[in-house]
C-alpha cells in the first residue's frame, strides 16, 4: 500500500480561506488595485489598538511596564494633544525621530489612530538627511527625542516646524514643547475622527539605487493585510506540517532590538504584538550581552532580527552563561541567513528558527519559511505568501520558466500605493499592478524562493538599505574627489558593507574622507573600504561607470569575495 501524499500548501490555503473562515480572502481593490483581500478583522489600526485593550504587559522598557489599556488611554491622551494643540488633520504627516522609547509607540498608534500619516525617520540620520525628509513628507510637527532635536539643529528654523520632544534632558528652546508636560494634563478620550482601511497611515522613507531617500506611503488597509497575512501563514504552517501550537506557560512576549523606524520594528514586532496580546521588551539599542540578560530575565519567547544579530546571539549563547530556553522562535528578515545559522538557531536555543522575505513598499510581506521546511531548506526565502502573486521576468518583461531566474514581482494587499511624490519613480517601480522588487531569485518545482542577485543599486548592511547613488553623491562634494563608485563587499557578520573605489584631485587619506562624511550621512552609510584610483574610473560602453570590474578588483584587492 502506497502512503498517504500530505495535502498541499494550496489545499490548506483554499480550506482556511474559504468563506465562513477567520481569514476567509475575498476579490478586492487596495489602491485601485485588484487583489484578495481579508473579509475579516480590524478595519482600521485604530480598531486594533482599541479591540486588544487588556490589563496584560504590552510594553516594557528598562524599568517601565505598560499595559496595554495604559498604552491605549496615553495614546488617547497624546492623540487630543495633537489634535487639539497642534491641529492636527486628517491627512496631514506627522514625523516621529527617536530610539525605541515608549514614547514611539505611544506617537505612532496616536498619528494614526487621527487620520494623520506616521513619518517614521531613521534615528541613525543626520542633520541634512533629517531635513531632507521632513521637508520632502511637508510634516506638520516632529515628535523626536533629545538627541535627534541636537542633531536636526539650525534646520528647525529654517523648516519652520513645530517640534514636541520626548524625554528632554536640557532646557528646550523657544517653539519646542515637553511631550510629557502637555500630554500629562491631556483627556484620555480618543478623538472621533471617521477613518477607513483606505486612508493613509504610514510613510517610511526607504534607500532606493538614485539619490535620495524615497518615501513609501500606505495604508490602514496595506499594513493590516500584513498583520493578517503573518497570522494565516502560521495557521497554514501548523495545518501542512501538523504541528501543535507550544503551550506557552508565560505570557508570549518578544524582544524589540531592531528599530521601530523599520516595518519589521514596527509591524512583526510591535503590531503583531497586539491580537498575541504579546508582551514586548524595548532595547535602545542593539548589545547582545545586554539582550541575552533580557531574554533570561523577561522569559523571552521571540526573537526577531536581522542576521547579523541572531548570529551574534548564536555565538554569545554558546560562551556564556545566560539560560536563554525560553526561546521558542528566532526569526529574521531584512538579509538572507547564512544555512550555518539556521542550523545552529535550532541547536543552540532549541528554537524554531524562521525568516521573511519583502520590502518597505510591501510591509515586509513576500515570501516567508519556518520551523523544519525552513532547516530542510535554509538557502531559500520560502513560498509566496498566501495574499500575494508572484511573477518572475526576464529583461524583456517576459514571465520565465520554473526554474529560470528573472526579476521578482509582487502583486497583492500590502502592496504601497507609490512613492511620495515621487512619479517619475512610480512608473519605474510598477509595471501594470505589479511592483518590481529588484530582486533576482527563482522559484523550484516545490514553489520554493531563492535569491540570487539584486538589481538595485544598494547595499544591504545588517539590514539596512543603502543606496549607493546617495553615498557617492555625498563623496563628491569633497573638492578634491572627482569621481566615485561604491558598491557593496562582502562582510561574514554584516552581510554586506560599504565600499568605494574614488579618482581624487591629490592625495587624500581614508579617515579624513570618512571624517568628512561624518556631517553629511549617517555613520551606517559611510564606507569602510575605500580604495583610489590613478586615473580616471573604468566605463562601459554606454559611458557609465563599470562598477561590475571596479567591484570584483577591489574586493581582489581586499582579499574578500
Amino acid at each position: 500500500m502506497s502512503p498517504v501524499k500530505p495535502l498541499s500548501r494550496q489545499h490548506w490555503i483554499d480550506r482556511l480561506t474559504a468563506p465562513g473562515e477567520d481569514y476567509e480572502l475575498v476579490a478586492g481593490t487596495v489602491w485601485g488595485r485588484p487583489c484578495r483581500v481579508f473579509k475579516n478583522g480590524p478595519g482600521t489600526l485604530r480598531d486594533l489598538y482599541r479591540d486588544n485593550r487588556s490589563e496584560q504587559t504590552f510594553l516594557v522598557y528598562e524599568q517601565e511596564r505598560y499595559s496595554f489599556d495604559q498604552v491605549y488611554q496615553r495614546t488617547a491622551q497624546l492623540a487630543t494633544v495633537l489634535v487639539e494643540h497642534y491641529r492636527i488633520e486628517k491627512g496631514d504627516r506627522v514625523a516621529i525621530a527617536m530610539r525605541n522609547y515608549p514614547e514611539w509607540v505611544l506617537a505612532f498608534n496616536a498619528i494614526t489612530s487621527i487620520g494623520a500619516v506616521a513619518v517614521a525617520m531613521n534615528a541613525l540620520w543626520m542633520s541634512e538627511e533629517m531635513a531632507f525628509a521632513l521637508e520632502d513628507s511637508g510634516a506638520k510637527l516632529l515628535i523626536a527625542d533629545q538627541q535627534r532635536l541636537q542633531r536636526l539643529g539650525r534646520a528647525r528654523g529654517d523648516l519652520g516646524l513645530k517640534v514636541l520632544v520626548a524625554r528632554p534632558s536640557e532646557p528646550l528652546p523657544n517653539g519646542v514643547a515637553d511631550f510629557d508636560a502637555l500630554v500629562n494634563v491631556a483627556a484620555a478620550t480618543m478623538p472621533d475622527i471617521e477613518l477607513t482601511g483606505d486612508d493613509a497611515a504610514t510613510l517610511f522613507y526607504t534607500s532606493g539605487s538614485t539619490g535620495q531617500p524615497k518615501g513609501v506611503l500606505c495604508s490602514h488597509r496595506n499594513i493590516l493585510s500584513a498583520l493578517l497575512n503573518w497570522e494565516l501563514e502560521l495557521a497554514l504552517a501548523r495545518a501542512e506540517f501538523e504541528l501543535t501550537a507550544v503551550q506557552l506557560a508565560v505570557q508570549p512576549s518578544v524582544l524589540l532590538a531592531i528599530p521601530l523606524f523599520h516595518v519589521t520594528g514596527s509591524h512583526s514586532v510591535m503590531l503583531m504584538s497586539y491580537r498575541a496580546q504579546r508582551k514586548m521588551v524595548s532595547m535602545y539599542k542593539w548589545d547582545v550581552a545586554a539582550a541575552a540578560a533580557l531574554i533570561e530575565e523577561e522569559s523571552i519567547t521571540a526573537f526577531t532580527a536581522p542576521p547579523a544579530m541572531t548570529g551574534d546571539l548564536v555565538d554569545h549563547a554558546r560562551s556564556s552563561g545566560h539560560n536563554l530556553s525560553s526561546l521558542v522562535t528566532v526569526g529574521g528578515g531584512g538579509a538572507p541567513r547564512a544555512p550555518d545559522q539556521v542550523k545552529k538557531i535550532a541547536s543552540v536555543f532549541a528554537a524554531q528558527p524562521n525568516i521573511g522575505w519583502g520590502m518597505t513598499e510591501t510591509n515586509a510581506i513576500g515570501a516567508g519559511i519556518a520551523g523544519q521546511d525552513y532547516l530542510d531548506h535554509p538557502g531559500s526565502t520560502g513560498r509566496i505568501s498566501a495574499v500575494m502573486d508572484l511573477r518572475i521576468v526576464d529583461e524583456q518583461g517576459v514571465d520565465v520558466a520554473p526554474g529560470q531566474r528573472g526579476e521578482l514581482l509582487l502583486a497583492g494587499p500590502t502592496v504601497f500605493e507609490g512613492y511620495w511624490n515621487r512619479p517619475e519613480a512610480n512608473s519605474e517601480a510598477f509595471t501594470g499592478n505589479f511592483l518590481r522588487t529588484g530582486d533576482v531569485g527563482y522559484v523550484d518545482a516545490q514553489g520554493y524562493i531563492t535569491i540570487v542577485d539584486r538589481i538595485k543599486d544598494l547595499v544591504i548592511r545588517g539590514g539596512e538599505n543603502i543606496g549607493c547613488a546617495e553615498v557617492e553623491a555625498a563623496l563628491v562634494e569633497h573638492p578634491d574627489i572627482i569621481e566615485a563608485s561604491v558598491f557593496a563587499v562582502p562582510d561574514r557578520r554584516l552581510g554586506e558593507e560599504v565600499g568605494a573605489t574614488l579618482f581624487c584631485r591629490r592625495t587624500l587619506e581614508p579617515d579624513a574622507i570618512r571624517q568628512f562624511l561624518q556631517q553629511r550621512i549617517a555613520a551606517f552609510k559611510i564606507p569602510r573600504y575605500i580604495e583610489f584610483s590613478d586615473g580616471g574610473l573604468p566605463r562601459i560602453a554606454s559611458g557609465k561607470i563599470d562598477k561590475k570590474t571596479i567591484r570584483a578588483s577591489a574586493c581582489q584587492q581586499w582579499q574578500l569575495s
